[in-house]
């Protein structure tokens, strides 16, 4: 994550050319944006190409604003609310050529202090991406004190969740945490204000809960499976990510479909080793963003893109714990 928010950020698709270079659009296609969001990329597709784009997001919010771009495009473009993890239910019977996921958190969300993702805005503390289900509030409110100090852990890579959790804990007794900025001041307390040079020292937090609250690793882990078994041979996969859960996940199952982890024993023949790939990767590791554009737009410093181009092969079973990371918020 940036060490600090732009409070009025352009909404600029990160690494945009990477990724329409990546996903290839094609005339007579069909794409799954599972992020559509602002619609950068949505839009860019469709541009690219006189193809069609079946765009998801769980936000009615972005469903709602996204209905003029609906319009704009008619018929190619189809928008529908949902997780991008239950893509394949939500783009039915289609042949889908590729897919795109841009994780995380979208620059609209951030913008809005009545979201409460956003930790320079002062708003209810909520953070659900769909708007329904518990809040950070209810969490920050309700978890017991270790298990608090787990999802700052583990979700954030905080290493002082311990004391971050025993704050909340202590200023909750008083009067719950309904805000952003109650929640900031609880976290300073162990923290100290911030710095200008410094990350902000509510970052973690915030990333922690938010992840926690919308599921974003296990839908993540989902989506990514469901790509596996929605693409035909020759389509492409491509996910832009933010953090380095997010790229450990995306990262795993890309190497593991491409038979790039360990498998088997070194004294067994080949064959037992393992399914055939079910990807290919059409360059080694990740793309991240030009030093233009990383200057130019602060989201893009962290951004990592992967991709995959889809073999013949069967689906290989889903990757247990979410492609290898703790994904229930537990410390080991």
């Amino acid at each position: 994550m940036a060490a600090r928010e732009n409070l009025n950020p352009p909404h600029v698709p990160v690494m945009l050319a990477e990724v329409l270079s990546a996903l290839s659009p094609r005339a007579g296609a069909v794409y799954v944006d599972g992020t559509f969001g602002a619609g950068g990329y949505t839009r860019a597709i469709l541009d690219a190409a006189d193809c069609r784009v079946i765009a998801i997001d769980r936000d009615p919010s972005a469903i709602r604003s996204g209905q003029a771009m609906v319009a704009e495009f008619s018929p190619r473009l189809s928008l529908r609310e949902g997780r991008f993890a239950c893509m394949e239910a939500l783009a039915g019977d289609e042949r889908i050529d590729g897919i795109v996921l841009d994780i995380g958190v979208s620059s609209m969300q951030l913008d809005e202090a009545e979201r409460g993702f956003s930790f320079l805005r002062d708003g209810p503390l909520d953070m659900r991406m769909a708007q329904a289900g518990a809040s950070a509030a209810d969490v920050v409110n309700a978890l017991p004190q270790e298990m608090l100090s787990n999802i700052i852990h583990v979700f954030g890579e905080e290493p002082r969740s311990r004391a971050i959790a025993r704050a909340i804990v202590d200023a909750r007794k008083n009067a719950p945490i309904a805000t952003t900025l109650g929640l900031v001041r609880a976290i300073e307390r162990v923290t100290g204000r911030p710095r200008p040079d410094k990350m902000h020292p509510a970052t973690r937090t915030f990333q922690a809960l938010r992840i926690h609250v919308n599921g974003e690793l296990d839908e993540l882990a989902g989506a990514l499976h469901a790509a596996e078994r929605l693409l035909p041979e020759g389509g492409r996969l491509v996910a832009v990510t933010f953090h380095s859960l997010e790229d450990r996940i995306v990262k795993r199952f890309f190497a593991s479909r491409a038979g790039k982890l360990p498998a088997g024993s070194r004294h067994l023949p080949d064959a037992a080793k393992g399914p055939e790939p079910s990807f290919t990767l059409p360059f080694k590791g990740h793309i991240g963003a030009s030093e233009d554009e990383a200057r130019m737009n602060p989201r893009a410093r962290s951004a990592k893109l992967r991709a995959g181009i889809r073999t013949a092969a069967a689906p290989m079973p889903a990757m247990a714990g979410g492609a290898g990371l703790p994904l229930q918020g537990t410390r080991h």
